[in-house]
């Protein structure tokens, strides 16, 4: 470490106002950093693995489906403006908070000490969802190492979980649909094989009773639990590595899909069923709607892990850029996986001679029944089926390892000094637990179990998380000093339009959902099968429980302050005394010696020791100096 010191006095480094220390090289990375708390290791490890946690199964069997049913091409527009209006600012506020601070989804809540139950409703969600998320994750690995063979099991109907509604789906004629075949009086093998052989759902009689556990899912679930766990052994120092290739494999893969899936015959009519623009959609709310929660739910933002991420980043990571090549990718990458997926539905359909809105599904229906068929269909089946389900395998990998990071992160840097340097163990206990609680999922009802998890863990409850924390970061903390924290740590201050979309925008969208999600509230269903009323209420109060904790954090901030009730209500909303840069060399203005054991009461200087000169991040913090000492003159 002194080599470096000595290294950057002798050669002063003077980094560009848009140009972060990471893109100086690796040698700053090690410099600019708590040491104990770990960083990322290489310049593309935060951009990969943001890039893998957005872009994971939604983007493969929702999207396409939401885009085909509400309009084609013309759900585009709506989509497009709900990216502009709702994705692109909180994304940036998120990271924002997260880079600034160097703190987890619960520390991060010095900045308002009264919203910390936020905090904490992020962790309940983010750990409801793991537990199931990793369970399709074990349904992927099912099927994955299920296409190892010569012949796909569920290409024929002479297994013994077949029944006799079962029918080889399959055209005539060399697949030109001359005998349409019909669908809807048969069970296609595909199915029979998800629902009789790999959930054996016929041995439960409903959720209430979930019957014996399926051992293969639970050796499967276990080697996924396993599988996360090696990768996030070292914190975002491994699984910042494993991204490099989970984060980019899937495009490889998706990109053979797609040129396979287009010259397949019959392919244009799935593509044309995708795309064709039916503008009259345009007039149903329901459409905007849809167009707003795929864009909330694809870029993961209120789950904690964009934040967790962020905080490992250099002070000066131009994040600002990563935004928006984050966002924008994902958005693309959707629309491709919609030409990968309706290409082959395409070729499907004219092989059944049926149309294409029977064979198109969306969810697990897509990825489990209807795709696994479609591959029985062609050349090579088995290849073709592997490759999919590791696409979908390093898909959905990325987002479980930031979900797991998000809870390790957020409880050792509340518990630095016990937990911290026995973050491996902890990591292990928490995979340990969730995988315990996940073994219901692998019974023989286990479906019925994630279907009530998936409907409930992350709705209505995470749309207030994020609109209380857009509100208290904006309102409470100030959009002004917010803005001038981002101008102390990229250089630049945040636009009109960031402005406009924290302050009215952002949140007005997200309560216009979270009431149209409320006034349209179903119940939850799977198949035929209606759940019961104690299993809704079951759902209702998980969602309530994440709701529930923002006002218990705020009681239990409260009665830590003294005085009045509004004299404790000022108290608690004020950021706290440590609040600010985690490095005292980034602390400038009012954040200067407010670290615990502070030395230097000019932080400038350091930056000065450290790049052997006044550079374009210290002319900044100059400015934001001079900002606060006229409004401080202004105010007396």
């Amino acid at each position: 470490m002194k080599t470096l010191q000595g290294a950057h006095l002798r050669k002063p480094v003077t980094p560009d106002l848009l140009m972060t220390p990471s893109d100086q090289g690796d040698v700053d990375l090690d410099v600019d950093f708590t040491a104990d708390r770990g960083n990322w290791t290489g310049k593309l490890d935060f951009l990969l693995s943001c890039i893998g946690y957005c872009v994971g199964l939604g983007n493969v069997w929702r999207f396409p489906y939401r885009a085909y049913t509400n309009g084609g091409g013309a759900f585009l527009v709506p989509y497009f403006l709900m990216l502009a209006i709702c994705g692109i600012p909180l994304f940036f506020l998120e990271l924002s908070l997260g880079q600034f601070s160097s703190l987890g989804p619960l520390a991060v809540w010095k900045i308002s000490p009264l919203f910390k139950g936020a905090g904490a409703a992020m962790l309940l969600i983010v750990g409801l969802v793991a537990i199931y998320y990793n369970m399709v994750i074990a349904y992927v690995l099912f099927y994955l190492l299920a296409s190892l063979t010569s012949n796909l099991p569920w290409e024929h109907c002479s297994n013994w979980w077949n029944t006799d509604l079962c029918l080889e789906h399959r055209g005539s004629k060399g697949g030109n649909g001359a005998l349409p075949l019909n669908l809807t009086s048969t069970v296609s093998p595909s199915e029979e094989y998800w629902s009789r052989y790999v959930l054996h759902i016929q041995g439960s009689q409903g959720i209430g009773s979930p019957g014996e556990i399926r051992w293969n899912l639970c050796l499967c679930l276990l080697l996924a639990w396993l599988i996360v766990f090696l990768c996030i052994l070292k914190g975002v120092k491994s699984s910042g590595k494993v991204v490099y290739f989970t984060a980019t494999f899937p495009y490889l893969i998706l990109l053979m899909l797609l040129v396979r899936g287009v010259t397949l015959p019959g392919a244009w009519k799935g593509i044309q069923f995708y795309l064709t623009p039916q503008f009259h959609y345009l007039l149903s709310s329901k459409v905007w709607i849809e167009a707003a929660l795929q864009i909330f739910y694809s870029l993961g933002v209120g789950f904690g892990g964009l934040l967790t991420f962020a905080s490992y980043n250099t002070f000066h990571q131009n994040i600002y850029r990563d935004t928006f090549i984050v966002t924008l990718g994902n958005a693309i990458t959707s629309i491709l996986a919609g030409f990968a997926i309706f290409s082959v539905l395409g070729y499907m359909s004219q092989e059944l001679g049926v149309p294409v809105d029977q064979v198109a599904k969306a969810g697990p229906g897509l990825a489990f029944v209807v795709y696994p068929q479609a591959m029985t269909m062609l050349p090579l089946s088995p290849f073709w089926s592997f490759l999919f389900f590791f696409m979908l395998l390093t898909l959905g990998l990325d987002s479980q390892f930031a979900f797991l990071e998000t809870i390790v992160t957020a409880v050792t840097d509340e518990f630095p000094y016990y937990l911290r340097p026995k973050k491996a163990v902890f990591s292990g206990l928490m995979c340990v637990a969730m995988y315990l609680m996940g073994l219901i999922l692998t019974t023989d009802g286990g479906m019925y179990w994630l279907v009530l998890l998936d409907d409930y863990s992350a709705s209505f409850g995470l749309m207030v998380v994020v609109i209380t924390t857009c509100l208290a970061v904006t309102r409470v903390y100030g959009i002004q000093r917010f803005c001038r924290d981002i101008h102390m740590m990229l250089g630049f201050k945040p636009g009109l339009y960031f402005r406009a979309c924290w302050l009215f925008l952002s949140p007005a969208t997200l309560l216009g959902l979270l009431v149209y999600s409320i006034v349209k509230y179903q119940p939850s269903e799977y198949g035929s099968y209606r759940f019961p009323a104690w299993a809704e209420l079951l759902g209702i109060l998980m969602g309530l429980l994440s709701c529930l904790m923002i006002p218990a954090g705020m009681l239990v901030a409260v009665l830590r302050e003294e005085g009045s009730l509004w004299e404790r209500l000022q108290q608690a909303s004020r950021p706290a005394m440590d609040w600010g840069p985690s490095l005292e060399e980034n602390r400038t203005g009012m954040y200067v010696a407010t670290l615990a054991g502070s030395q230097s009461p000019k932080p400038l200087m350091v930056h000065m020791r450290k790049y052997g000169g006044i550079t374009s991040f210290e002319n900044t913090a100059i400015e934001v100096d001079r900002e606060i000492a006229e409004e401080e003159e202004s105010m007396m």
